[in-house]
């Protein structure tokens, strides 16, 4: 994963969220399921880590909408 860039954690409300999930299925709904409660970056890109079991992604939501 990347470095967390400190424009996304500005303010109060604002979280960046990792998601590991054992398929890319389990990680969309998981997803769609943050932005429907939350202002989210939307679909997150996927990422399989060499060696380590699923997949897993970032995405930054925020709380206060």
């Amino acid at each position: 994963m990347e470095t967390i860039d400190p424009i996304h954690l500005s303010g109060p409300g604002l979280v960046v969220v990792d998601i590991t999930a054992a398929d890319e299925d389990t990680l969309q709904a998981a997803a769609e399921q943050l932005s429907q409660r939350w202002a989210t970056s939307g679909t997150p890109k996927v990422r399989r880590i060499p060696g380590k079991p699923g997949v897993t992604a970032r995405l930054y939501a925020d709380l206060r909408r």
